[in-house]
């Protein structure tokens, strides 16, 4: 891609943060954002609302307010009825109501299997926009949903996986990240990132880089779905979650017995995850309980910023 010249152009793609930002005018910027997919759960409308929340936490992670979006759908009339495609827009549409978010419009082409999602649109004041490049040496690291999805949808896929555990993964992808947004910019953090495909270590990885700091995970600490660390010891894991560890292998100092498993989940690439927040560390309970009051059920502290100009992770039991 070309670098980019306008001013205007306040959050670009050379940090890989969450969403772009173009200013209109000194009190007001664009937050802009895409995200689609194929389905990770059976039921259309799940799947629906899913990848409607994934493509809204970008603008949520940002500290944007999302106003307005476009549908993308890719679908096989030959080989599913159109009724399916009824649910998938539904659940989509009911997860932008939930988020008072406008689709106003859409593009739909023909495709071997279902691909849905939105490219979505958010305003956000152009002094408060929190990125992944402004995390502080001593800041507490939050993360505001359990890893393992990844894992548990491959597992939907292969019928390896129980009713209650697709539910459980179910109810979280579709969690909107509008409260935990919320929470944090009252608050006042430092910077954020949401979870997604290149998993919490991936992610993290971006955020010290940009912020050129490093970081330090306690494995104890951070929140897995239950299920998902029985899938990991019989390797029913994402080629994304393989494609992660392999990429983040050089990037991490694994100090203790880390195990092959334990490696997978911090890697897991995560459909609709929370959000990780970099916030001060005299603002780490308020942030907390915060959290909490705005229903989001178990936000965590799983490590801290740490001083390394080489910008590496340490990942410790």
């Amino acid at each position: 891609m070309p670098k980019i010249k306008n001013p205007n152009v306040l959050v670009g793609f050379n940090l890989a943060d969450d969403a772009g930002v173009y200013k209109i005018r000194n009190d007001l910027a664009l937050v802009q954002t895409v995200d689609f997919f194929p389905p990770v759960v059976d039921d259309p409308y799940d799947f629906g609302a899913i990848a409607a929340a994934n493509a809204l936490s970008d603008i949520y992670a940002m500290g944007g307010k999302p106003l307005s979006a476009l549908n993308i759908v890719g679908y096989p009339p030959q080989s599913l009825s159109l009724s399916v495609l009824d649910e998938i827009l539904r659940g989509g549409a009911d997860k932008a109501q939930e988020a008072d978010v406008a689709i106003i419009g859409g593009h739909t082409i023909k495709t071997k299997e279902p691909i849905y999602g939105m490219a979505v649109t958010g305003t956000i004041h152009p002094d408060k926009i929190v990125t992944n490049a402004t995390a502080k040496v001593g800041d507490s690291l939050v993360l505001t949903k359990p890893l393992g999805i990844g894992i548990i949808t491959t597992a939907i896929k292969k019928e390896q996986v129980e009713g209650k555990w697709v539910a459980e993964a179910v109810k979280i992808m579709t969690f909107l990240n509008k409260s935990a947004s919320e929470a944090m910019l009252s608050v006042g953090i430092n910077a954020c990132t949401d979870i997604t495909g290149y998993g919490l270590l991936g992610h993290l990885c971006e955020l010290v880089q940009a912020s050129k700091v490093g970081a330090k995970i306690f494995l104890s600490k951070v929140p897995v779905i239950d299920f998902a660390w029985e899938l990991a010891k019989r390797k029913i894991v994402p080629g994304g979650t393989l494609a992660n560890l392999s990429f983040i292998e050089q990037k991490v100092d694994w100090e203790g017995e880390i195990t092959e498993e334990a490696k997978l989940i911090l890697s897991d690439a995560q459909t609709s995850g929370g959000l990780l927040i970099s916030v001060p560390k005299e603002k780490e309970k308020k942030l907390l309980d915060r959290l909490i009051s705005k229903g989001v059920p178990n936000p965590v502290v799983i490590g801290e910023i740490v001083e390394d100009r080489r910008c590496r992770i340490q990942v410790k039991n």
